[in-house]
């Protein structure tokens, strides 16, 4: 019977398919720091006092990534290039969705309505990270090889999300509540359809490593079919609601650093 622990157990216990896994996990991470270190050098005058928690997530995305090249040097394996059809950063980009490039490295400050286009997809992807880290975290969290990095990342997006949720909601009291809801459903939308196409290039790639016959890997794209079916029909709506998070200002502290894995 297929399910979400022997399959990524299946991942895990195959030193090629664990490579490729972890280089996709700490390219996006390793992007995601990069993308965060240039907003909060780049915000507005108005919203400075936001730079902080902004470089704080930026440093949490490194550390993911450092985590993942650590579990590689433990095993002895080396990063692998990250096929382009499985990049969930890179095609989120190429769609649209966030803050461009181009803009990031110019050297021009960032208007309040970047700031909230930036909050929204994080909202949105911080959304799919978290659940994606609750279900390893359910699964492998006493993992004697990669349990202390999925609770150690999964309380981190979990931070992640409550930050995004409150900044949100600060904004649209002070007026932007339209701007964000069309923002965050625009980024949802498209969230979804990337997250399926990146799904099943993933999934073809293992498949390819692993040896699965068409039987399963036919079995699995119908899976990622229908979780996209759900997300488009009502499932998106998960990923634009706000509310008041428990975590308060989650992250207002400092950054904390990865730990030795060698």
């Amino acid at each position: 019977m297929l399910s979400a622990k022997s399959l990524f157990q299946e991942i895990l216990d195959d030193d090629e398919s664990f490579r490729l896994f972890c280089s996709i996990a700490a390219s996006g991470e390793s992007q995601g720091g990069w993308e965060n270190a240039r907003i909060a050098a780049l915000v507005p005058e108005s919203e400075r006092a936001l730079a902080p928690k902004i470089t704080r997530h930026g440093a949490d995305e490194d550390k993911h990534g450092r985590l993942f090249n650590a579990l590689l040097k433990k095993r002895g394996l080396h990063p692998v290039p990250v096929p382009h059809e499985t990049d969930y950063t890179m095609l989120l980009e190429k769609h649209g969705i966030g803050l461009a490039h181009e803009k990031l490295r110019a050297d021009r400050p960032l208007t309040v309505q970047d700031v909230i286009i930036y909050l929204s997809h994080s909202r949105v992807t911080e959304q799919r990270a978290s659940e994606q880290m609750v279900m390893l975290r359910k699964h492998f969290a006493d993992h004697p090889v990669i349990g202390k990095a999925v609770r150690m990342i999964s309380h981190d997006e979990d931070n992640h999300l409550a930050y995004t949720h409150e900044e949100l909601l600060r904004f649209a009291a002070a007026g932007h509540g339209r701007f964000i809801q069309r923002t965050l459903r625009e980024c949802a939308l498209a969230e979804i359809r990337v997250y399926r196409d990146v799904s099943l290039a993933v999934m073809d790639h293992m498949g390819r490593i692993l040896g699965w016959p068409k039987a399963k890997s036919a079995a699995l794209a119908a899976g990622i079919h229908g979780v996209y079916a759900w997300e488009r029909f009502a499932g998106w709506r998960r990923m634009v609601m706000l509310k008041a998070p428990e975590r308060r200002d989650a992250l207002g502290a400092s950054a904390t650093t990865a730990p030795e894995f060698a």
